[in-house]
């Protein structure tokens, strides 16, 4: 009994022995001032990174989206930019119906229909209204002449015609062209667009010189046609709604194009564009 009491007393004595480095311990300066350095450390990285997060996800931000359908796309930039938010056209969408620019949906949609709100930098994505149609152009070389001018009627294309001389394909078209260049088959071409075409001529006669005819009447016009004799003249008058409006405009434009010694095969057709305000010619 004596020697178990002895050890029990022993291992009481030691346990409070440790207790009591272990109490002396962690009160020591040196134990305090590693475990505040450790808890300083924490409290800046944490606290920083949280910070930068909220700055970098402008964390409590709300701000709300404008109605922007049935404006302008060219009125909004203000607006959008007011707010540190911007916009982004993702498509054009044919519609005679709305100005050009119109804007049709956005993305996301206001906040007064969805009760959402955007932070700042948010892309708003707009869908606009466009009032020309795009339309491919057709491959006419070696083509008739009429069948080619129905096929571009067809597909909403207005044309000029220049003709020149040819000893063979007759009537045939050589050549489309658009704004001065050669257009290929399956160009698209807003509907409405004006293509130049060449067609061969080789009907007998001589030839004629073709003449310059800007800034003429219908009727100064017609009189310098006569002696011409097989011409034919092709006159497209918009602006002609009434027989005032036909006595104020003038030729504006002519294809084929005047050129002093170009000739032209007998029988050929001058096509002329008619308006009330001349545009100015380029005089070298």
């Amino acid at each position: 009994m004596k020697k178990n009491m002895y050890v029990c007393t022993t291992n009481t004595n030691a346990s409070m022995e440790l207790l009591t480095k272990l109490k002396n311990f962690i009160f020591s300066k040196q134990f305090l001032k590693h475990l505040g350095l450790v808890v300083l450390v924490y409290f800046i990285v944490v606290g920083g990174t949280i910070l930068y997060l909220d700055s970098r996800t402008n964390h409590g931000q709300k701000i709300k989206v404008p109605s922007l359908v049935g404006k302008n796309i060219n009125s909004i930039k203000s607006t959008v930019e007011e707010l540190g938010l911007t916009y982004e056209v993702l498509d054009s969408i044919y519609n005679p119906n709305k100005p050009e620019g119109t804007i049709l949906n956005q993305d996301p949609r206001p906040t007064d229909s969805t009760e959402v709100f955007v932070k700042e930098g948010r892309v708003i994505k707009l869908r606009v209204s466009k009032r020309t149609r795009m339309v491919e152009m057709p491959g006419l070389i070696s083509r008739g002449e009429q069948f080619g001018l129905s096929v571009l009627k067809n597909r909403g294309l207005k044309y000029t015609i220049t003709y020149v001389p040819t000893t063979e394909s007759n009537g045939a078209i050589l050549n489309q062209q658009f704004k001065g260049k050669v257009i290929k088959e399956g160009t698209r071409l807003p509907i409405g667009s004006t293509i130049l075409l060449t067609i061969g001529k080789n009907s007998g006669g001589d030839p004629i010189q073709i003449p310059d005819l800007y800034g003429l009447t219908i009727n100064e016009l017609k009189e310098r046609l006569i002696g011409l004799g097989s011409v034919t003249l092709n006159i497209n008058c918009p602006e002609c709604a009434t027989a005032a409006d036909s006595a104020s405009v003038r030729v504006n434009s002519q294809s084929p194009e005047y050129l002093e010694g170009q000739l032209s095969p007998p029988g050929s057709t001058i096509s002329v564009q008619m308006k009330k305000e001349l545009d100015s010619r380029n005089v070298e």
